[in-house]
């Protein structure tokens, strides 16, 4: 069986302001040296699915300088491969994305030509860990048209951001709520659909000309009554960036409990980045580390304890930094004091500054000096 995969990585989310001022949601950076769409495109690939197309609209610079070939995810490759589907301006009009189901229905040149039958499509804003041999398996068992990846969401989850679906006994769809106040349930959907390509093809070409532009809600949800259409349950840790500047704090923090570190990195294969050639971490005599992530290249001088730093973060001696996220190449001078903060590449706190964050963190955007 082959698979073609297709990431939706196009969008913005207002919610997380000034860290996608430059760049795409799911380029930001997560775990001191991974971007967002690491997760699910080394899913695919850890799945056997090594024709990927990545659909990028909103500030794609930073996603596709991160992507590059492909060599890291072994996708660069004569057959299949890795492919950047960007809007553009054709000859019969299209240009802008309008919706999920639109950018799919505008690289159908993709699924015509490929030689694949299947069609996995996710999102690159969610940090997750699986291969997807069961769910193919899955499919094939309940004889589905198409299958939804969902999962029971926690208290720690507000159910009212999500899409929630109710099933029947034997795991078949029969209504989908989407972002309601009650949901009836809190089954969500991930954001992940398999599908046959040319079932796929059919519904797009019935959708997209009328002017209906999203794939659940327009094309999927539409044909519950009609379609097969089912729901595997992911029972691991699953986490959307896109929801807010909260959300990607508890994502980064969630790395320091070994429990999720153990289920990100060392179960259901690797996950793969682009490197970087940073030498190893630097702890001088004066430095003191508590739980905490320090990435390659970093230099620490002074306090840090309940941490994420990524690359090239220096921490002088003096400084403090409590309960915050510090993105790359950012210096903390002599003195400093930075708690509950995300401050992104490339900053400078001065010496003797303060950087404290209340009810929630304080966000520094890329380059600024305080």
């Amino acid at each position: 069986m082959k698979v073609l995969g297709l990431i939706l990585a196009g969008g913005r989310s207002e919610a997380l302001g000034k860290l996608v001022h430059k760049r795409a949601s799911a380029a930001l950076p997560v775990f001191g040296k991974y971007r967002a769409i690491d997760f699910t495109l080394s899913n695919m690939v850890n799945s056997g699915i090594y024709k990927v197309g990545v659909l990028t609209q909103y500030n794609p610079r930073s996603l596709m300088d991160h992507l590059g070939s492909g060599k890291e995810w072994d996708l660069d490759r004569k057959h299949g491969g890795l492919y950047i589907l960007q809007p553009y301006l054709g000859m019969t009009g299209e240009y802008w994305y309008r919706g999920t189901a639109d950018a799919i229905f505008q690289n159908t040149t993709m699924l015509r030509r490929g030689d694949e039958d299947y069609v996995l499509i996710g999102s690159g804003d969610h940090i997750y860990k699986m291969t997807y041999n069961n769910l193919f398996s899955y499919h094939f068992e309940k004889g589905a048209d198409i299958t939804l990846i969902v999962k029971e969401l926690d208290d720690t989850y507000d159910i009212r951001q999500y899409g929630v679906v109710v099933t029947d006994a034997d795991g078949r769809i029969l209504e989908f709520y989407e972002k309601v106040e009650n949901p009836p349930t809190r089954k969500a959907f991930l954001g992940v659909y398999f599908i046959n390509k040319y079932l796929l093809l059919d519904l797009l070409y019935d959708t997209v000309p009328s002017g209906k532009y999203d794939l659940l809600l327009d094309v999927v949800v539409p044909n519950l009554s009609r379609l097969r259409v089912y729901a595997y349950e992911f029972k691991g840790y699953w986490r959307n960036v896109k929801k807010g500047i909260l959300e990607y704090y508890r994502i980064n923090m969630d790395v320091l409990k070994k429990e999720v570190r153990e289920e990100l990195f060392l179960k259901n294969g690797k996950v793969y980045t682009k490197l970087k050639d940073y030498p190893p971490a630097k702890f001088t005599g004066t430095a003191k580390v508590s739980n905490s992530l320090v990435s390659d290249g970093c230099i620490v001088s002074g306090v840090v304890k309940n941490s994420v730093l990524f690359r090239g973060v220096v921490v002088r001696a003096g400084a403090r930094v409590e309960n915050s996220i510090v993105m790359q190449d950012t210096v903390i001078e002599e003195g400093a004091y930075v708690k509950n903060a995300i401050i992104d590449k490339n900053c400078v706190i001065r010496a003797e500054q303060s950087l404290i964050g209340d009810f929630e963190p304080v966000v520094l955007e890329k380059w600024m000096v305080v």
